[in-house]
């Protein structure tokens, strides 16, 4: 067995929880049977999620949050004998009708990787997740903000705690910017937030960014920066507007001090912002002059559909960081319902001919 870690002793830390994961895991396998609980199931899929080290830290407490709080109140308390196609089914088609498609597909996951490893140890004979009826999901298009939109928001978020007399200090305007960085770059939230000194090149006409990192907040541990974005493919580097280049030149003239890989965006203590708390602030602000359901990723979905009018979805998936267009087109660029009015011209063609004509 190996491990890894960014000191000597971090990765005997490591090994050794390792070895200890290995041990129960090993114990679990003898005595995983079709009369073993459906608990007890869990437990030993979640030790041997962390023995292969196949997921990444914030999938491993998605999947262990979507267990504890999605399925285990349904299936708890029988044994894997008593679990049935049927019971599954109709587990899955309620949790889709009582809550969401997202949360449905959720548990489908996590419960067919837990059957999956009850099958390799044999105490089941076959993952009754590949038997239940397919989880169709609902048509839904993706919605971009409109240019009079995104105005509105700089404008309450501009105006957010600056009335006079308003108690505290006033912000100090990285949401603003913040804005601006993900409207130029169309980077998620975290990625945005990740960014460092040595990431901005604003000595060029047009200045660009790359995006090569992420913010993560793990269960437990302190937020901090990972050194790669969602995916490997999302390293890119960006050429962004100027609006967006003022922005961090802004950014870099208050950290004009610090090192190179100092974060452009941080707390006042100089730790990473967290991607939940940007949210919640911009939620409060529109909410506070009526505007609902604006997140982060509706400016994602707004570079996207600027960049599919003017030059087609192949930028547009480029610039997100996607492999395909495919996905650009179906989640994030809204659907053009007008047609190229070129042709209007070709259908003179079809036009009535009059007395002289003939």
């Amino acid at each position: 067995m190996q491990a890894t870690a960014d000191t000597q002793k971090a990765a005997e830390r490591k090994l050794k929880e390792l070895i200890t994961v290995r041990a129960t895991a090993s114990v679990g396998q003898e005595e995983l049977t079709a009369d073993s609980s459906f608990g007890e199931l869990v437990t030993m899929w979640l030790a041997d999620l962390d023995l292969e080290g196949s997921v990444g830290p914030r999938t491993r407490e998605l999947y262990e949050r979507n267990m504890r709080a999605l399925v285990m109140p349904a299936f708890e308390h029988y044994a894997l004998r008593e679990i049935t196609v049927r019971k599954v089914d109709q587990f899955i088609k309620t949790l889709k009708s009582t809550k969401s498609y997202s949360t449905a597909k959720q548990a489908r996951t996590v419960l067919s990787l837990a059957f999956g490893l009850a099958v390799r140890y044999d105490a089941m004979r076959a993952n009754p997740v590949r038997d239940i009826a397919p989880l169709r999901k609902p048509q839904s298009h993706a919605m971009a903000l409109t240019l009079e939109q995104v105005e509105a928001i700089r404008e309450a978020v501009r105006k957010w705690r600056r009335d006079p007399g308003n108690p505290g200090p006033p912000p100090d305007g990285q949401l603003e910017q913040i804005i601006e960085v993900m409207l130029g770059t169309s980077a998620r939230i975290g990625e945005v937030l990740a960014i460092r000194k040595c990431d901005v090149d604003v000595t060029v006409v047009p200045a660009t960014v790359r995006i090569c990192g992420t913010i993560v907040s793990p269960s437990g541990k302190p937020t901090a920066r990972q050194d790669h974005p969602k995916t490997a493919n999302s390293t890119r580097v960006v050429s962004v507007p100027s609006f967006t280049a003022e922005a961090l030149r802004a950014r870099l003239a208050t950290i004009a001090r610090e090192d190179r890989e100092h974060l452009i965006f941080f707390s006042r203590n100089h730790t990473p912002l967290t991607t939940n708390n940007v949210r919640r602030r911009l939620r409060a602000i529109l909410e506070a002059v009526g505007m609902t359901g604006v997140t982060p990723h509706a400016f994602r979905r707004t570079v996207a559909t600027t960049l599919d009018r003017a030059s087609g979805p192949d930028l547009a998936a480029e610039m997100l960081g996607h492999t395909s267009p495919r996905i650009t087109i179906q989640h994030y660029i809204e659907p053009d319902e007008l047609v190229n009015p070129v042709t209007a011209d070709i259908l003179e063609a079809l036009a009535p001919r009059t007395t002289d004509d003939q």
